[in-house]
């Protein structure tokens, strides 16, 4: 077949090379009325929060881009965080910020070290960005040791990826190892996601380590998921290589506005923390005891647990029962993991949880009859 005479029609050359087969990252979203998987706030944010954002958003010149550096919210972020603005960044949720930084610092030949279990969208990112990715076990209680940062370091990494606490086991990991990583000369990312739930801050750290980046995010307890708004605490330079990699006008007017609405509801916000890790701590203690579980101590806003069961399974019956949990088997074998959310949310957990194992198989039994794809 020929679009002109004398001139063939060549087969589409496609994307690069595994992309096709890869599996996108995703969270499995289903309309239940008990959504725990994803580690969002049960809590939304004051009343008073609402109009200060659409005083905002009425006041935006929507027609005109976006505020380029968004510098009114670096700077109410830089007299609540401390932080020197011109080492304070922004993103669509911190995960934009790791892609800059994979983006900035990956590439051909180059390697990001992880520190395994934990979020997988480092690896992700990291392969999307074509630098190769190196994985070093940490086994339970997944905390990072001197001899783990030996094994990332002999891999001669040019970033990498600490979690801190750690999604999805839940543990804060020692500050130490932080400044033992950053030794090495490898950018080290510290997410702290989770930080206003618990664990120390690599914060002190960043300050005199300029090869220390240190992510937050407005998602989870700034209860403001949905606007997608992450910040890094950098040095100025590594600010700089953000600058190199990331889009044009990338943050826009609504979600600056929402950001600096929250701002200014900070200290309502964090309130909710205290009813957060109640409920937190309430999971803990209910799931340590039923016999059986394997429930690991979480400092963060959810807990992750195992037991005598097919984890798809699990996943499942939950689901029919108007509950949606997480099922990170593929992570950390044999693993689910619920987020704390109201105190009517954790009791309808529970009551379905109780229901379901009392039907449940053992997992060896499932397993023997075929078992079940975990979602």
């Amino acid at each position: 077949m020929t679009d002109e005479p004398g001139r063939a029609r060549r087969e589409p050359k496609g994307p690069r090379p595994g992309l096709r087969e890869a599996q996108p990252y995703r969270s499995p979203q289903r309309p239940v009325p008990v959504r725990l998987n994803t580690n969002e706030s049960a809590y939304p944010l004051p009343p008073g929060f609402v109009a200060d954002m659409q005083a905002n958003l009425a006041a935006a010149p929507l027609n005109r881009y976006p505020e380029w550096d968004a510098v009114e919210l670096r700077t109410l972020l830089a007299e609540r965080t401390g932080w020197p603005i011109e080492g304070l960044v922004v993103g669509n949720g911190s995960n934009e910020i790791i892609q800059q930084l994979v983006l900035a610092y990956g590439g051909p030949g180059r390697r990001a070290v992880t520190l395994e279990p934990t979020y997988p969208l480092y690896s992700r990112l990291a392969w999307v960005a074509h630098a190769d990715v190196v994985h070093v076990p940490v086994e339970p209680p997944f905390a990072i040791t001197p001899a783990h940062v030996d094994r990332a370091v002999a891999a001669d990494p040019h970033i990498v990826f600490v979690c801190s606490p750690n999604n999805p086991t839940g543990n804060a990991q020692p500050v130490e190892v932080v400044e033992q990583l950053a030794a090495s000369g490898a950018l080290v990312v510290v997410d702290e996601a989770y930080i206003e739930f618990g664990g120390g801050s690599a914060a002190q750290v960043a300050a005199s380590a300029p090869n220390v980046a240190v992510l937050r995010t407005f998602s989870k307890a700034f209860a403001l998921a949905g606007a997608r708004l992450g910040y890094g605490l950098v040095s100025p330079d590594v600010a700089g290589d953000i600058r190199q990699v990331r889009l044009p006008y990338h943050l826009s007017s609504p979600t600056q506005a929402a950001g600096l609405a929250a701002l200014r509801h900070a200290d309502e916000a964090m309130q909710i923390l205290d009813a957060v890790r109640h409920q937190r701590d309430r999971l803990y203690e209910s799931l340590s005891g039923v016999p059986g579980l394997e429930v690991f101590p979480s400092d963060a806003n959810f807990v992750l647990f195992r037991g005598p069961f097919e984890p798809a399974a699990v996943w499942q019956a939950m689901l029919d029962r108007g509950v949606l949990i997480r099922d990170l088997s593929m992570v950390v074998p044999g693993c689910l993991r619920v987020t704390a959310g109201t105190p009517d949310e954790v009791d309808r957990f529970l009551e379905a949880f109780d229901e379901v194992l009392g039907a449940a198989e053992p997992a060896g039994d499932r397993a023997a009859a075929g078992g079940s794809e975990s979602p």
